[in-house]
C-alpha cells in the first residue's frame, strides 16, 4: 500500500488558508496557495486537508474562480487542442507552456500578498504541470523540458496553442569530390535570393552545394522544411575535400517525421549526388554538436598544385624556412567584401616538396586555421607576409588545392 503522504503545515499557513477560504477560489487555486508545503500532495489534495483541518468545507474541485476563472478546469479541452495541432508530426517528447492575461496574474499576485501566504506556486507553473500529465496520459508521450520535440504554447487569453517544432541534428564527415560546389547556398548577389533573370530564377549563384546534397534524402525521408548547414569550416568553390572528410552537422528544420535510418540516408548520399559528394560516420545529434563543430579550430592538411618557374633547390630551402613560421595575412582582397579588413596572425606547421616538373610543382602543408593557403603561395600583393611567392622571388599561381585531413580528432 503507497504512504499517504504527510502534511503538517505551520499555524501561520493555517491562518492564511483561514483567509483564503472566503475568496472564491477553485480548490486547485486554493492548494497552490500552499504549493511548497505537503511534498507529494496535488494541490486539490492541500485545498482538502486545509479544509479539514479549519473544519470547513473544501473548495470546489471545478466551477468559477476569482483567480483563474475556471482555465483549470478546461485543461482537458487545451489537451484535445495540443493534439489536434501536433497532428501530422511524429513526436515523443514535449513540453507545455502557457500565455496568461496579465490581469488574472496581477489578481493573483496581489490576493498572495492580501492573505500573507509564502508558499504559493503561480498559477502558469501548476497549469503547465497539470497540462502536461493530461497530454502524457491522452498521447503516451513523455513530458519535460529534455530535448523535447515539440513545444505547444497555450495561448489562453487567444484560445490558440502555437507548435514550436524542434529540429533534428544530424552529425558526420564529407567528402567533397567536385571542384565546382560550394559547401553551402550561394544566394545570387543581383537579387538577394529571390529570383532574376541573372540566376535564371533561382536565387542562387550556383544550381547546388554540399549542404544541398547532403540534405536531400533527409529532407525528403523527414519531410523536413529546410535545412541549415554547420561545418567545421569550409574549403573554397574549387577545392576538393578528401581524406577523412569535413566535419558537420545538418539542422533540419520542422521535420515531420523523426524515425530515420540516418546511416542508410547517409549512405545513399553517393549515389544521389552522383558521386560529387560522400558522407560519412552519420549519426544522429543534438544542438550541442552545432555549437562543438563551429568552436573547433583544427590544424588542415591540404595538396596545393603551383604554377611558376623555381629550381627545387630553392624551393625545398623556402619551405624549410616557412615550416613553424608566424605569417602575417590581411583579409584577402577575393573576401574582404564580406569580412572585416585586418591582419591574423598565422602559422605554417610543415611544408614538404612532393614533386616538380618544368613550370610547375606540387606541395604538401598542413597549417594552423584559419590560414589562406593560396594567399600563402601566391602573396595576394603583399597583403600576406611572408609568402612563398616572396621567399621564392617569383610570381607563383595556385594551379588546384585539395583538403587532404581535418585534423579534428588528434589529442593536443
Amino acid at each position: 500500500m503507497a504512504e499517504v503522504p504527510t502534511f503538517d503545515p505551520p499555524p501561520s499557513a493555517v491562518a492564511a488558508a483561514e483567509a483564503a477560504l472566503p475568496r472564491g477560489l477553485c480548490a486547485e487555486c486554493f492548494g497552490r496557495l500552499f504549493g511548497r508545503l505537503g511534498h507529494g500532495l496535488t494541490n486539490p489534495e492541500r485545498a482538502e486537508r486545509l479544509a479539514e483541518r479549519l473544519g470547513r468545507p473544501r473548495p470546489a474541485l471545478g466551477g468559477p474562480c476569482s483567480v483563474c476563472g475556471g482555465l483549470f478546469e478546461r485543461a482537458p479541452v487545451w489537451t484535445e487542442r495540443i493534439v489536434r495541432a501536433a497532428d501530422g508530426f511524429e513526436w515523443h517528447r514535449f513540453t507545455c507552456g502557457s500565455r496568461w492575461d496579465p490581469e488574472l496574474l496581477a489578481r493573483e499576485e496581489a490576493l498572495g500578498i492580501e492573505i500573507g501566504t509564502e508558499w504559493a506556486e503561480s498559477a502558469r507553473s501548476a497549469f503547465n504541470r497539470e497540462l502536461g500529465k493530461l497530454v502524457e496520459a491522452r498521447t503516451g508521450a513523455s513530458g519535460g523540458t529534455d530535448r523535447p520535440d515539440l513545444v505547444f504554447l497555450a495561448d489562453l487569453p487567444v484560445g490558440r496553442v502555437e507548435v514550436t517544432v524542434l529540429p533534428l541534428y544530424v552529425r558526420g564527415r564529407y567528402r567533397k569530390l567536385d571542384r565546382t560546389l560550394p559547401q553551402t547556398r550561394w544566394p545570387c548577389r543581383r537579387c538577394r535570393g529571390r529570383g532574376c533573370t541573372a540566376c535564371g530564377g533561382t536565387g542562387k549563384t550556383y544550381p547546388t552545394s554540399v549542404e544541398e546534397l547532403l540534405g536531400a534524402p533527409f529532407v525528403t525521408a523527414t519531410g523536413a522544411e529546410g535545412t541549415r548547414f554547420h561545418g567545421m569550416g569550409r574549403e573554397d568553390i574549387d577545392a576538393r575535400m578528401l581524406g577523412d572528410g569535413r566535419p558537420f552537422v545538418l539542422e533540419l528544420l520542422r521535420p515531420r517525421r523523426r524515425s530515420v535510418d540516418v546511416a542508410a540516408l547517409g549512405a545513399s548520399v553517393a549515389g544521389s549526388s552522383g558521386g560529387r559528394v560522400e558522407a560519412l560516420a552519420l549519426v544522429a545529434a543534438d544542438a550541442a554538436e552545432v555549437v562543438r563543430v563551429k568552436e573547433a579550430a583544427p590544424e588542415k592538411s591540404y595538396r596545393v598544385g603551383v604554377l611558376g618557374e623555381a629550381p627545387v633547390a630553392k624551393v625545398n630551402e623556402a619551405l624549410e624556412l616557412a615550416a613553424g613560421r608566424a605569417i602575417a595575412q590581411r583579409t584577402p582582397a577575393r573576401v574582404a567584401h564580406r569580412r572585416s579588413d585586418r591582419v591574423r596572425t598565422r602559422r605554417i606547421v610543415a611544408a614538404r616538396l612532393v614533386d616538380a616538373t618544368a613550370g610547375r610543382f606540387t606541395l604538401d602543408l598542413r597549417t594552423e586555421a584559419g590560414t589562406y593557403v593560396k594567399e600563402w603561395v601566391e602573396g595576394d600583393g603583399g597583403r600576406t607576409d611572408p609568402s612563398l611567392a616572396q621567399l621564392l622571388g617569383t610570381p607563383l599561381k595556385v594551379e588546384y588545392l585539395d583538403v587532404l585531413e581535418i585534423h579534428d580528432t588528434e589529442v593536443r
